[in-house]
């Protein structure tokens, strides 16, 4: 933007930064014309409407996973044809941002899981882990969820590269949980020594076992038993009375 001053006077001035030193292109009379080239300020540009393009394909494209993959058939039946055909994103583009099927599906679930899955804090160990517990089971006593896990779960186990996006996804819930033992021995509710991977394997071998096996149930009942008993085992022992 140029804006043009007689004896140093702007004419027509607006907010915005100096991009440069004035310019002398000539006189009028006894009196100097400058110019002086501004920059617009962030408040003379114009806002973007709505939210950036990429948040907004990126995002139809995680509802398009999910939404496929609760609708049957698990991780086998999904295709990225089928992604790029619910969400209208080409498929060039979705490979751009995922190199494969599993990691789109990982980031997928992982994004939901988080947003439905938050740590509760609670300030107390027991709390934390029956809330943690209890949203675990309860997401998949849906069908269609349970259907997912256990597919993406067999999946692991002949495909290599998915078992590689798989762990990174049982690693995240796993360190909310370990999270929360943490703060239980922080606070003197657990015992100092406490192996952190173990206890989390005390929730989560559960958790799988019966998701797999499907000789019982994955119940709000059964979530507040396996607690109470995890946690039985891991307060802090007794100090001896050596009177």
């Amino acid at each position: 933007m140029a804006l043009v001053g007689v004896g140093g006077d702007l004419v027509n001035p607006a907010p915005g930064v100096l991009a440069g030193g004035p310019r002398l292109i000539g006189r009028e009379g006894k009196r100097w014309i400058i110019v002086v080239r501004v920059a617009p300020s962030d408040v003379d540009r114009p806002k973007p409407r709505g939210r950036p393009r990429s948040v907004a394909v990126h995002e139809a494209v995680i509802e398009a996973t999910i939404a496929l993959l609760r609708e049957g058939g698990g991780y086998p039946a999904l295709s990225i044809e089928g992604v790029a055909a619910r969400s209208g994103v080409t498929k060039r583009t979705i490979y751009r941002w995922w190199p494969s099927k599993g990691a789109l599906v990982t980031e997928a679930y992982g994004a939901l899981v988080r947003r439905d899955h938050p740590d509760p804090q609670t300030g107390s160990v027991a709390e934390d882990l029956r809330t943690v517990v209890r949203r675990l089971f309860r997401a998949v006593s849906r069908p269609e969820v349970a259907a997912v896990m256990r597919s993406m779960m067999v999946e692991a186990q002949s495909d290599p590269a998915f078992a590689a996006e798989f762990a990174r996804f049982i690693a995240e819930r796993r360190a909310v949980l370990a999270e929360v033992f943490r703060r239980g021995v922080e606070r003197g509710e657990l015992r100092p020594e406490l192996d952190l991977e173990t206890a989390v394997d005390e929730i989560f071998g559960p958790y799988w076992y019966r998701l797999l096996a499907r000789h019982a149930e994955l119940t709000e009942s059964f979530a507040d038993s396996l607690v109470d008993h995890v946690l039985r085992g891991l307060h802090p022992r007794p100090t001896p009375d050596r009177r």
